[in-house]
C-alpha cells in the first residue's frame, strides 16, 4: 500500500489523533493486525480488541471515546465501516487493478477491440466481435463468447464463463466460476413422456456496479433478455433463471434460486436459501427472510418469512403457536380422555 496515516486520513476525509507520518503497508482486522497495518472499529462489541491490537492505525467514529489507553493512532471519520470499504477500494486500485497487458497464451477472436488499461490473463478465450472498455481486468481461464460487450473498469475473476451476446456494464465484479448466459431450463413435455429441448435464444444484460458471486449462474432468456439492473449485489451459489428481471440495488444472499420470468423490484433484500416460483413480482423494498419460499407476488415494503412466505407479523404469531404444539396436543389428549370416560349418568 505504502501510504502514511496522514494520506489515509486525507483519502477518507478523517482526522488523525497521533502521528500522521507512520507508514502503512497493509489492511487487516484488529485481531490479526501487524505493526505496519491499518484496521477499523465499527461494531462496539469488538472494542476490547482495540486495546490489544498491533495495528499502527485504527479507523474509528468521530465521536468514539476509548475506555482505556491505546497504543495505536486513531483516524476519526463519520462512518468507520464505509470509510474502511473506501480504503479497501483504494488498496485494490493500487494492487489488483495495476495489472495491464495481454499474457500468453490467449485466444483473441476476429474483430476484437479494447481500450487502454486492459489486463488479459493467460489461457483466457475471447470470441469474435467482442468489445471491451477501459481498464478492464480479465483474469486467467476466463471465457468470453462472441458478440459480448464489457464496460469500463469491470473485473472478471479466474474461470468465469461469459456466454455469447452478454452485455456487462461498467464497474462490475464477476467472481471466479460464475456463469453468465448459460442455457435456461426450458423443456416441453412430449406425448411419449420425454422432453423436447426449447432453444434459449435470448441473452443476459448486467447494468453498472453489479457484483456477481463465485459459482453463481445467470441463465439467458428464452426470448429477449435476462436483466440485472444497476447496483445489484448477488452472493455466491445463486441461480437466476431465464427471463428474470432484478431491479436496481437489490441484494441476494447465497444459495437462493429465482425461478424463470420472476420480476424482482428495486432495493429488495433476499436472504440465503430463499426459493421463488416463476412468473411472480417481488415488489420494491421487500425483505425476504432466509430459507423462505415465495409462492406469490408481494406488496411493497413487506417483510416475509416462512414456507410459503407470509407477512412477518403473521409468521411470528403462527410460530408462537407452533412452539406450543406439544402442550396443545397434550391438552387435546387429556380432553379426549375425559370425554371417553364420561357415562350417560355422569354429572355435567
Amino acid at each position: 500500500m505504502n501510504l502514511t496515516v496522514g494520506q489515509i486520513a486525507e483519502i477518507l476525509n478523517g482526522e488523525v489523533a497521533g502521528d500522521p507520518n507512520i507508514l502503512i503497508l497493509g489492511i487487516s482486522s484488529l485481531e490479526d493486525a501487524q505493526c505496519d497495518s491499518v484496521s477499523f472499529l465499527a461494531n462496539p462489541k469488538y472494542e476490547q480488541h482495540l486495546y490489544n491490537t498491533h495495528a499502527a492505525a485504527v479507523i474509528v467514529g468521530v465521536d468514539f471515546v476509548p475506555k482505556q489507553s491505546t497504543k495505536t493512532v486513531l483516524i476519526r471519520v463519520n462512518d468507520p465501516y464505509l470509510s474502511f470499504t473506501a480504503l479497501q477500494a483504494e488498496y485494490q486500485r493500487l494492487t489488483i487493478l495495476k495489472k495491464t497487458g495481454i499474457e500468453a497464451p490467449v485466444h483473441l477472436g476476429t474483430d476484437f477491440s479494447h481500450s487502454d488499461g486492459l489486463y488479459l490473463g493467460a489461457f483466457a478465450y475471447i470470441g469474435d466481435h467482442v468489445t471491451i472498455g477501459k481498464n478492464v481486468k480479465i483474469h486467467p481461464q476466463v471465457h468470453i463468447g462472441d458478440h459480448c460487450t464489457i464496460g469500463d473498469h469491470t473485473i472478471i475473476y479466474p474461470g468465469a464463463k461469459i456466454y455469447e451476446r452478454t452485455i456487462i456494464g461498467a464497474y462490475c465484479n464477476i467472481q471466479a466460476g460464475a456463469v453468465i448466459g448459460s442455457h435456461g431450463f426450458g423443456f416441453a413435455p412430449k406425448p411419449d413422456g420425454s422432453y423436447q429441448n426449447i432453444p434459449q435464444t435470448g441473452n443476459v444484460e448486467l447494468g453498472n456496479h453489479v457484483d456477481i458471486g463465485a459459482n453463481t449462474t445467470i441463465d439467458c432468456a428464452t426470448l429477449g433478455t435476462t436483466r440485472i439492473e444497476d447496483g445489484v449485489k448477488i452472493d455466491n451459489l445463486v441461480q437466476i433463471a431465464h427471463n428474470v428481471e432484478i431491479g436496481k440495488h437489490t441484494v441476494i444472499a447465497a444459495q437462493t434460486g429465482i425461478s424463470g420470468s420472476a420480476k424482482v423490484g428495486k432495493h429488495v433484500m433476499i436472504g440465503g436459501q430463499v426459493g421463488t416460483v416463476g412468473h411472480i413480482h417481488i415488489a420494491d423494498h421487500t425483505k425476504v427472510g432466509a430459507r423462505s419460499g415465495v409462492t406469490k407476488s408481494t406488496k411493497s415494503d413487506q417483510i416475509l418469512f416462512g414456507v410459503p412466505a407470509m407477512d412477518r407479523h403473521g409468521y411470528l404469531k403462527s410460530y408462537a403457536i407452533y412452539k406450543k404444539l406439544p402442550e396443545l396436543m397434550a391438552c387435546i389428549q387429556e380432553l379426549e380422555q375425559k370425554i371417553l370416560n364420561l357415562t350417560p349418568n355422569s354429572p355435567k
